[in-house]
Parts: structure tokens; C-alpha cells; sequence
């Protein structure tokens, strides 16, 4: 029998090839979607690890949670403040940062057992 990834595992590997794809597609706009969702599976695991459960929070929710939250280093509030930020009436960001890379740098900090 081989090792099983947990469910959190699959999610985040999912939503990272859907963004992959999404991008491939020049359809930033639904990569920028996965890489919220794959931060929100990151941080309700990260949460259940200390205790913390949340379960019907969005990934939105929980990124302001997580920017709100005392133990979280600055670099890593600011891909929250990123992931949570709105788009310009062109559907572009007013930042020139890359979601997706930004949500993995997230996803490793929180779930250091995570390999993507």
C-alpha cells in the first residue's frame, strides 16, 4: 500500500493545477480564484492544527482572519492583504504580483509538511 495524501493535500494539489491550467489558458482571472482557494484549504488545515475550526468560512474570510491574526509574520499578512484585494474595473490587480506564486509562498510557510 502506498502513502495516502490527506484531503487537504489533494485540495491544495488540485487547485495549483487548476491555476497552472487557468493561466495556460490566459484566463488569469480563474487563476487568481485558485490561488485563494488553495490559500483558504491551507489556512483552515492550519487552523485545525491549532485547534481552530472554522468550517464554513470562504477563503476570503479566512485570509482576513489570518491578517487579523497576532502570530502571523508581516511577509506572509501581506500575501493575505494581496490575496484579498480587489481587481481594477479592467479585471486586472493594482499590484504587479503573481497570486498564485504568492499563495504557494503561503501554503509552504503554514503546512511546512506540504511539497508541492
Amino acid at each position: 500500500m502506498g502513502w495516502m495524501k490527506s484531503d487537504w493535500q489533494l485540495e491544495l494539489k488540485t487547485e495549483f493545477e487548476l491555476a497552472t491550467s487557468a493561466r495556460a489558458r490566459k484566463n488569469e482571472g480563474r487563476a487568481r480564484v485558485c490561488a485563494r482557494r488553495a490559500a483558504g484549504v491551507a489556512i483552515r488545515e492550519y487552523m485545525a492544527r491549532g485547534g481552530i475550526f472554522i468550517p464554513n468560512a470562504s477563503a476570503y474570510d479566512l485570509l482576513i482572519h489570518l491578517t487579523e491574526s497576532p502570530e502571523i509574520a508581516p511577509d506572509l499578512k501581506q500575501i493575505c492583504i494581496h490575496l484579498t484585494m480587489r481587481v481594477t474595473d479592467e479585471f486586472k490587480l493594482p499590484l504587479d504580483v503573481d497570486l498564485v506564486d504568492e499563495s504557494s509562498q503561503l501554503c509552504i510557510a503554514l503546512l511546512p509538511d506540504w511539497i508541492p
